[in-house]
């Protein structure tokens, strides 16, 4: 589905070193690893911030290495760590959810806001259980962190994104906002089958969610398990890695 062949970049010092990485269809890889191992410049170069100096990125066969991010996006979702990010704060609930739904086209963002489209994302917001299905003309800026990185996370199913990159999407919320999160993005990610790579420094979030644990250090993978080796760690062993 994704794969990563012999991925090299450099910026002040090297920050991937001859990645070779293979993500396959309906994975959820938690990658884990202390600050500079690797993590954000592994998921920069997959959304396509930053080209790579030498290797390839592949998504679904298909070439991506040369394309920036904004051609990228077509295929990929990303959710970064300000929830402030990712969305047009000014328009409403509906709209966002609208340029979502319309992302591998080139039609205006409120084509097609009729009803029966206002009942389809109502219909997906009020699996939140966070009663926002009611409010969906309203500015999304005027929604909470929480609040916001949930229908984030729910706008990559609108356009059926290839691959969701969450880059540690609970790091500005509060403990209570960051764990409600956690669980209903692992409910949505199940629910619909989509491929996703979380970073996160949380280690019982790392331990709890995902099929697959990837561990960086020092810009290389230093350990890659899958989901029958995963399911046997405990938090102390994880913790154990650092």
């Amino acid at each position: 589905m994704l794969e990563l062949s012999k991925i090299t970049k450099t910026f002040e010092t090297r920050a991937l070193d001859d990645i070779d990485l293979t993500i396959t269809q309906g994975e959820y890889v938690v990658v884990i690893g202390a600050n500079g191992s690797g993590k954000s410049s592994l998921l920069n170069i997959i959304a396509g911030t930053y080209p790579p100096d030498a290797g390839k990125v592949l998504l679904e066969g298909k070439d991506m290495t040369a394309l920036p991010d904004y051609r990228r996006s077509r295929w990929i979702a990303r959710m970064f760590q300000n929830p402030l990010a990712g969305t047009a704060p000014d328009l409403s609930i509906l709209d966002n959810f609208r340029i979502a739904s319309l992302r591998t086209t080139a039609k205006m963002p409120y084509i097609g806001n009729n009803a029966t489209f206002r009942r389809q994302v109502q219909e997906r917001i009020a699996r939140l259980d966070m009663h926002l299905e009611h409010r969906i003309d309203e500015p999304i800026g005027t929604l909470s962190g929480g609040q916001r990185q949930a229908l984030t996370l729910l706008m990559a199913t609108m356009a059926e994104a290839k691959l969701l990159l969450m880059d540690e999407p609970t790091a500005a919320l509060d403990p209570r906002s960051a764990q409600s999160f956690m669980q209903k993005s692992a409910e949505i990610i199940q629910q619909f089958q989509l491929t996703a790579l979380l970073i996160t420094h949380d280690m019982r979030d790392a331990q709890k969610y995902g099929t697959r644990l990837i561990q960086m250090g020092e810009g290389k993978i230093l350990k890659d398990l899958p989901t029958t080796e995963k399911n046997k760690l405990d938090l102390p062993a994880i913790q154990g890695w650092f």
